[in-house]
């Protein structure tokens, strides 16, 4: 068992309870107690003059970061910014958004992200709301209408400035909120997480979540800046004093000449790995990953499959994949976290049993904002762990394998009754990425008989994909219709966009009435 780690074994009698805790419980580590900014002002000060960022053939290097960042930071304590504020930011992909965050974590608050071409007024409103941000940083090119009663910054006006400003020196607290990230809103109204400063730090300062990433590693900055997995681009870049390249409208361009690359299994599936020489790391999370697209990444590159939502800071668990193991899983706990496969009264499951994964450790975050009531149905206090930790309901479905790794079947959230029987669309989904030629699939339930399911590319033989679930899994889980499509559609996370499928399904039903 790990230090500091103890478990109350009255909870495990009738089953092993020493794999329990030898699986479930990841290794122990040493963080250091530095708030993130913290931590890329020592790279700023070792090496001044190497590049942060770059972004449209503009280049920052971490002085002049620094010495942008010491300005708005400054601003942002003018304006009233206190330390436990949050400050939104609310701009397009480039260098501003870098200044904005570093400036915001400098000031002692929180940053609240959200692209500016994208996020809808309404939704804009709810997270000023949630959040109490009352200061939006927004930039010149990609105005926002911003509510009354706030107050809005232009990130680029700042930076223009030229003038030297000393760094605003506010008091640091690893505890103290680092971001706040709303969940995508696909069941109702997002809501705003709180992640930690020692949250963040526990999964980019330690082995694997720091992917290798050192001074000079060029990392590629592809996502959505509202999605979380962002945060491990341009965090995790920062704080090893890496160079940050921003992508444009090219995703293919930007992943050509990055040395690391975080994803969504979508996205990567979109990106030609034999034109990536350059690549050495690469990491996926936010979807289950096929295993045919991690073979084809896993040859060339280091490659981890990682899982865990927003709620249990990024990925709490990592597995490094390597071509011909035959089986592609989660992985094992990260540092310092435990995961727990638990049945509906959240009693511990025998290795091997699928059930419910609940997250405990240095990763889960401070909870939702302004939801006492879907905190507590989501956290609960960590009895294995004790001490007044909490542990978290992720809604994944996993089992342990006799060797450790962890097994991911879906969620609970996408198991659907098909004809009385229960059916997870991520099986169907899955037997579809083993057809030939099938890069992605995405399966949805049109009825209460009918599933339907989509592939890419377009090449992939519908009827050959049918069969292959016909012969795979019981009748009852074979699609009434598989769609072909040269790429399945997109949210703005880069997840597949599953409303949308159901949408083309129900208009391709109603072609055919």
């Amino acid at each position: 068992m790990q230090p500091g780690l103890t478990v109350e074994t009255s909870l495990l009698d009738g089953m092993n309870w020493e794999r329990f805790y030898q699986f479930g419980w990841g290794p122990a580590r040493p963080v250091p107690r530095s708030s993130i900014h913290e931590v890329i002002e020592a790279q700023a000060a070792a090496t001044p003059a190497a590049i942060a960022a770059e972004h449209a053939g503009e280049r920052i290097t971490y002085g002049e970061l620094t010495s942008h960042a010491n300005r708005l930071a400054t601003r942002l304590v003018q304006h009233g910014t206190r330390p436990g504020d949050r400050v939104a930011l609310v701009v397009r992909r480039g260098l501003p958004m870098v200044v904005g965050i570093l400036a915001i974590l400098k000031a002692g608050a929180s940053y609240v992200p959200q692209d500016a071409k994208i996020v809808r007024p309404v939704t804009l409103r709810h997270m000023l709301t949630t959040a109490r941000a009352r200061i939006v940083l927004t930039q010149s090119d990609a105005p926002v209408a911003i509510p009354a009663g706030h107050v809005g910054i232009d990130i680029d006006a700042v930076m223009a400035e030229r003038t030297e400003t000393a760094d605003p020196r506010v008091g640091s607290a690893p505890e103290r909120g680092c971001y706040v990230l709303f969940t995508s809103g696909t069941t109702g109204s997002p809501n705003g997480v709180e992640v930690t400063h020692a949250n963040v730090a526990n999964l980019l300062l330690t082995e694997p979540g720091d992917l290798g990433i050192r001074p000079g590693t060029v990392v590629g900055q592809i996502l959505n800046i509202a999605f979380d997995m962002a945060a491990w681009e341009i965090l995790g870049c920062l704080t090893h004093g890496g160079t940050l390249l921003i992508r444009g409208d090219d995703i293919g361009a930007t992943a050509r000449r990055a040395d690391v690359l975080i994803a969504t299994p979508t996205i990567l599936s979109r990106i030609d790995p034999a034109a990536c020489e350059r690549l050495r790391t690469v990491a996926v999370a936010g979807e289950p990953c096929p295993r045919n697209l991690a073979d084809q990444w896993a040859v060339r590159a280091t490659f981890y499959n990682g899982c865990g939502p927003t709620e249990t800071t990024i990925v709490n668990t990592m597995h490094r994949y390597r071509p011909g193991t035959g089986r592609l899983t989660i992985g094992r706990p990260t540092p310092n976290n435990t995961v727990y496969v638990l049945d509906e009264h959240r009693n511990p499951l025998p290795i091997g049993e699928v059930g419910e994964m609940w997250a405990g450790g240095d990763c889960v975050s401070a909870g939702y904002l302004a939801n006492p009531e879907l905190n507590a149905e989501r956290y609960a206090p960590d009895p294995f762990l004790g001490g007044g930790r909490q542990m978290f309901r992720t809604r994944d479905l996993g089992r342990w394998t006799a060797d450790g790794e962890l097994e991911h079947l879906g969620r609970t959230d996408d198991q659907v009754k098909i004809r009385g029987f229960r059916v997870e669309l991520d099986s169907v989904s899955a037997v579809l990425e083993g057809v030939p030629g099938c890069v992605r699939a995405a399966t949805v339930r049109l009825d209460d008989r009918t599933l339907v399911s989509f592939v890419q590319p377009a090449s992939v033989d519908p009827g050959l994909a049918r069969d292959a679930v016909a012969n795979a899994l019981p009748y009852y889980c074979v699609p009434a219709a598989v769609h072909t499509l040269e790429a399945l559609p997109l949210t703005s996370r880069g997840k597949i966009d599953k409303a949308r499928l159901l949408r083309l399904a129900r208009a391709e039903e109603g072609a055919m009435a």
